[in-house]
């Protein structure tokens, strides 16, 4: 493998020579192309934006406890936004993929994508340190830091309506799986959520028990909360 290919690449995007280029050669090649692909260099970048994007969180969100700051920081280093970050950066047009893979689209691909960001990141440390990786890294996820919303809001619709009972000293909601539809590889779940001293109860289905108790869980709340609103 060439360890060269990436330089232009970036210089242009990043504005970084690096001391080692056959680290970032495999950091933007995925396992479809080569056995020397960029899987270990993705569990090592995933560390380091855990920790980068932690501090960041922690000095932007004084007053957030740390269940909020947890959830702020799954939702930054999740699938969708480190994707959006490669994608600003063109990594999916530099990534070096199997004919199978290309075939697909899978430069497009956000698993994909977010993967090689995590890669990209690790190389970086390697080659540079945490500081350079604080400095090149970590500004490309001003704007979606600037745009998290309360932490409060980041709850999921299981834990808002145990908190909302609670709340009212109220039993934790029941959940119960009425039924299962459909063959094993795309079955439907449909479940009830029932908060009986609430005297409320609601269904809610999906590919998966867990999804079919939160939609069951989110319109029980919205019951409660519109009930509330009535009276």
């Amino acid at each position: 493998m060439q360890n060269d290919w990436p330089l232009a690449w970036l210089r242009e995007r990043l504005a970084y020579v690096p001391r080692e280029p056959g680290l970032f050669a495999v950091a933007l090649t995925h396992r479809s192309a080569s056995n020397d692909n960029n899987e270990r260099l993705e569990y090592l970048g995933d560390a380091v934006l855990n920790l980068l994007m932690a501090e960041r969180l922690y000095a932007g969100f004084p007053a957030a406890a740390e269940g909020d700051l947890s959830r702020l920081r799954a939702r930054m280093v999740s699938e969708e936004p480190l994707a959006g970050v490669a994608g600003t950066l063109g990594l999916g047009e530099v990534l070096r993929l199997g004919a199978g893979e290309l075939k697909t689209g899978g430069f497009r691909r956000q698993s994909i994508l977010a993967d090689a960001l995590e890669a990209l990141v690790g190389a970086l440390y390697l080659d540079a340190g945490l500081e350079e990786v604080r400095r090149i890294v970590m500004p490309l996820f001003d704007e979606r830091v600037r745009e998290l919303p309360h932490p409060a809001q980041l709850k999921d619709a299981k834990t808002r309506l145990q908190e909302h009972l609670q709340a009212r000293a109220l039993p934790l909601p029941l959940y119960h799986l009425d039924t299962v539809e459909g063959e094993p590889h795309e079955q439907v779940f449909h479940v009830r959520c029932e908060a009986p001293q609430a005297g409320a109860a609601s269904e809610g289905s999906g590919s998966s028990r867990r999804r079919a108790e939160q939609q069951a869980a989110e319109r029980l709340l919205a019951q409660l909360t519109a009930g509330e609103a009535r009276s």
